[in-house]
């Protein structure tokens, strides 16, 4: 009787051990995108905007605009606001120093402020649009007059909307160069220090480009996920929604390649155009433009922003709870991407400290 209760016994623990081991398996973690809010005027205008970039501190926005106090076509300008959790200012113009009677777009601000790339079809440049960026000693100097960023970067062809990482040492930006894939394609120049020139650029490669439009790059502050869209009357990309549509690809670690994209999705990409994503710094929020029903129209429609949430109810039982802990516990250590929600929602490829914190500021939520 009593081998048999042992037999019992060792059953029934191997099942829950079974049972536990396929709610480990089934685990979701994810991010989701809450609804698109148009952030309305003063960003939006009839004419259409073109959002460019926020800064590392989350307090100025650039976006490009063909609207009156223009040089005369597409101008860069700019909004500032007090901290995070404030509302914007008034756009302000970033002037005649940038701003020319020819197209000048697509800003990017380096992490430090001092560096501001932007792609324009001004006289003296290499090709149809080419690259060019302004430094500035500190943050509270003028910027110094554009240079073009020269042959080795640029090309005969169109060069656009350049984005600089986090750390300085990679420029991705789009381009209809020899070489590439498709219409426009995503290529990067790399540099050894933030001082250096930079090296002859390469292409993503058919990865991440496709025979169509890829455009507008963008790269988060942990250098783990790319963002980017089609452009406006280009050829668009196959297997999205029915217009321009923003994609996503992602990394294990910058010194991995770029994974296969992946359309964002419903409630962000839709039979209408969607291009140019940014995400603010610390994760929490998508921008883009869009030319969905409501806005003002114009081209590439009006600047919308969305909230980037993780998915923390790991089991899917409908609240973040105990349960919730214990398959990160389960999971503490490993590289595990259905419990990897931390620093970012995307995760950083470690089951660690980071993801405990983000659980516990959702601890006790009830999911729908």
């Amino acid at each position: 009787m009593k081998a048999r209760c042992d037999f019992r016994g060792r059953l029934l623990f191997a099942m829950l051990l079974v049972a536990w081991a396929l709610a480990v398996e089934q685990t979701h973690a994810d991010f989701v995108f809450g609804p698109p809010e148009n952030l309305g005027m003063p960003f939006s205008s009839p004419s259409g905007e073109g959002l460019n970039c926020v800064s590392a501190d989350g307090r100025e926005m650039y976006f490009d605009s063909y609207r009156a106090g223009t040089f005369g076509n597409w101008d860069i300008w700019w909004v500032t606001r007090n901290a995070t959790s404030e509302g914007w200012g008034e756009p302000t113009n970033l002037g005649p120093l940038v701003n020319t009677a020819y197209a000048d777009a697509c800003a990017c601000i380096s992490a430090d402020g001092l560096e501001l790339y932007f792609s324009s079809n001004r006289p003296g440049g290499c090709g149809a649009d080419d690259l060019w960026m302004m430094r500035r000693p500190t943050t509270d100097d003028p910027w110094a007059e554009p240079v073009n960023l020269g042959e080795t970067v640029n090309s005969p062809d169109v060069d656009f909307a350049p984005w600089i990482t986090t750390d300085g040492l990679e420029l991705y930006f789009s381009s209809r160069r020899a070489g590439g894939f498709g219409s426009d394609d995503l290529w990067v120049a790399r540099r050894p220090t933030a001082g250096s020139p930079w090296e002859a650029p390469m292409n993503l490669g058919s990865t991440v480009n496709s025979p169509e439009s890829d455009a507008f790059p963008f790269v988060t502050v942990d250098g783990l996920c790319l963002l980017f869209s089609g452009d406006w009357q280009a050829p668009v990309r196959t297997g999205g929604l029915g217009d321009v549509d923003i994609w996503m690809a992602r990394r294990p670690s910058t010194a991995d390649p770029w994974g296969a994209p992946a359309n964002v999705g419903a409630p962000i990409t839709g039979p209408h155009l969607d291009c140019q994503p940014v995400v603010a710094p610390d994760g929490s929020t998508l921008y883009f433009c869009s030319e969905r029903p409501g806005g003002l129209g114009g081209i590439y429609g009006d600047i919308y922003q969305a909230t980037i949430t993780p998915v923390v109810d790991f089991n899917a039982d409908g609240v973040v709870d105990i349960e919730d802990l214990r398959i990160l516990i389960d999971c503490w250590g490993q590289s595990d991407p259905s419990v990897d929600i931390g620093p970012m929602p995307w995760g950083d490829g470690i089951v660690d400290v980071n993801d405990l914190k983000v659980l516990i500021r959702h601890w006790g939520e009830v999911v729908p």
